[in-house]
């Protein structure tokens, strides 16, 4: 297996008004985070999800972070 197939991927992203949201899948560990950089605050948090529940996550980040 290549060190490609094992650095991480963004599968999805999207930026709104300076907050930047991805997706992403860790084939290592075979886990999806979304990741959340507010850039006018300087805030950054990642949550892991489950397969299941990735794009909601993606789509409502701040619901899960609560």
């Amino acid at each position: 297996m290549s060190t490609t197939t094992l650095e991480t991927r963004e599968l999805a992203a999207r930026e709104s008004d300076g907050i930047h949201v991805a997706l992403l899948w860790h084939p290592g560990e075979n886990a999806l985070t979304v990741s959340v950089e507010d850039e006018r605050a300087g805030d950054h948090f990642q949550l892991a999800v489950a397969p299941d529940r990735a794009l909601d996550v993606f789509y409502h980040p701040f619901a899960y972070a609560a």
